[in-house]
């Protein structure tokens, strides 16, 4: 079997996931959609920055969040499987993965935020921190900046150098 990379299985499943842009999400907001804004990420990541009014439900217990029976069963996400629902992360690409689990799972109208929280920041909508305030766009995008070590880039980069 040939070894799947990260970007390799997300383009393999956002054949089968709908992607909404910022502005698209942001229409639907002010239309009065009964959106549900899930925020797939990391709670530090979520603290620093995120769209109001959403929810975190990181990934790595998102199957679990969906069901009942569970420590970590969020009752409002299960009871969700009809209700439109946009999953978000930092630059849409784990967003994919999650959107993919939820329509395995029964989850009837998923959408991937497209560019992520990334984008929703380009287009300047606005994000808050932890306790609600409002964020800089300019600083948003320094929190959004990859910071990769050279060990993480892996040996065929030190080569190149």
């Amino acid at each position: 079997m040939d070894r799947k990379t990260y970007r390799t299985l997300v383009a393999e499943q956002a054949v089968g996931v709908a992607e909404l842009f910022p502005w698209d999400v942001q229409d639907q907001l002010q239309a009065g959609t009964d959106l549900l804004l899930l925020d797939i990420r990391c709670p530090d990541e979520f603290s620093v920055a995120h769209i109001a009014g959403s929810t975190n439900v990181p990934r790595g217990i998102l199957e679990l969040a969906v069901d009942y029976g569970y420590e970590e069963t969020v009752p409002e996400l299960v009871e969700a499987r009809q209700r439109p629902i946009v999953v978000i992360c930092r630059s849409g690409n784990r967003s994919i993965l999650a959107a993919s689990t939820l329509q395995l799972m029964g989850f009837e109208r998923v959408a991937s935020l497209r560019t992520g929280l990334r984008g929703w920041n380009d287009y300047e909508l606005p994000l808050v921190a932890a306790d609600g305030t409002e964020l800089d766009a300019d600083r948003v995008d320094e929190l959004f900046r990859a910071r990769v070590t050279a060990a993480q880039l892996g040996p065929e980069s030190s080569q190149a150098a």
